[in-house]
């Protein structure tokens, strides 16, 4: 009876606890609201009319039918362009991110586990470089490019997308915190070499921060817009790039339009949705190892 009454008194709130608890809540469900609300718009709103999503409530629900219809409107504007720009941020996010795998994870064991001259100006070199605004560089890398003749081509996408020092500081972090030393000295002393140990000893152990470094990579690379916007144009340029171009077709947000072809709000919607898609596609299936890369690194063994 003693014991049932001391925790009744221990979870007895006073009124300023309850006052505060429900300035929390009121908080919270505030931020929800503001948050989640525009998401469930943009998910209703292709299966609407324009006409439906101009004059009924923001809520209402469409049909099916009319979410074909903008469905078969997306990919028929242009003779099927959508698909391209799709195809296109496809090969150039991947084809990047093939290449930040191959240079990242190696350079983060290299700075973290190998003694060798210059480390530590490497090290703080990566470290400037990773706090340097994306758009302070496109200038530089635009020029760069253009020496190079690379200006249309692919690669001008490509090429700075695969630069990540993020990515380097990432492995550097883990391969410092979360892997062990003696392991590794361990291989060493049984007679394997640098690149045995790496490949069969340091990798297997990276599953983590290899699905981390990788996830960040691949959605910077597909959201990115800026820089594919100077250096590639025409049927080359990515999804994101694409939305612009779907956007001047709209007459609600381009009254002077003058093109035959006019998007409706809610295909434009659709349009959105789809550029999402595979990032969130991607996050639901890799969410353990990100979770498992993101805490991996909080322990020192």
């Amino acid at each position: 009876m003693t014991d049932h009454t001391t925790r009744r008194r221990r979870t007895t709130l006073t009124p300023a606890q309850w006052i505060g608890r429900a300035v929390v809540a009121l908080v919270l469900a505030v931020f929800t609201a503001f948050f989640i609300l525009p998401i469930v718009w943009l998910i209703l709103a292709p299966t609407k009319t324009n006409n439906e999503l101009l004059l009924n409530g923001p809520f209402s629900v469409g049909s099916l039918d009319q979410l074909a219809a903008n469905w078969n409107e997306l990919f028929a504007f242009g003779d099927g362009v959508f698909a391209t720009w799709l195809g296109n941020s496809a090969f150039y996010s991947f084809a990047a991110l093939a290449i930040t795998l191959l240079v990242s994870i190696p350079a983060g064991y290299a700075l973290a586990l190998i003694e060798f001259k210059g480390r530590r100006l490497l090290l703080i070199t990566t470290l400037i470089v990773m706090l340097i605004p994306n758009t302070a560089l496109v200038l530089p890398i635009f020029l760069e490019l253009s020496a190079a003749k690379l200006i249309g081509s692919p690669l001008a996408v490509i090429l700075p997308f695969s630069f990540f020092p993020f990515g380097v500081y990432l492995t550097y972090i883990y391969f410092s915190t979360a892997v062990s030393r003696d392991l590794l000295n361990a291989a060493r002393i049984d007679g394997a070499g640098e690149l045995r140990v790496f490949g069969q000893v340091a990798m297997p152990l990276a599953t983590p921060v290899i699905a981390l470094v990788g996830f960040f990579s691949f959605v910077g690379n597909w959201n990115n817009y800026f820089l594919p916007f100077l250096v590639v144009g025409g049927q080359k340029i990515p999804v994101q790039v694409g939305l612009s171009n779907l956007l001047a077709n709209v007459p609600a947000f381009n009254p002077t339009t003058a093109t035959s072809i006019v998007i409706q709000l809610p295909t434009l919607a659709l349009a959105t949705l789809l550029s999402v898609a595979p990032i969130l596609i991607i996050f639901l299936f890799a969410q353990r190892f990100l979770v498992e890369g993101m805490t991996a690194g909080g322990t020192k063994e």
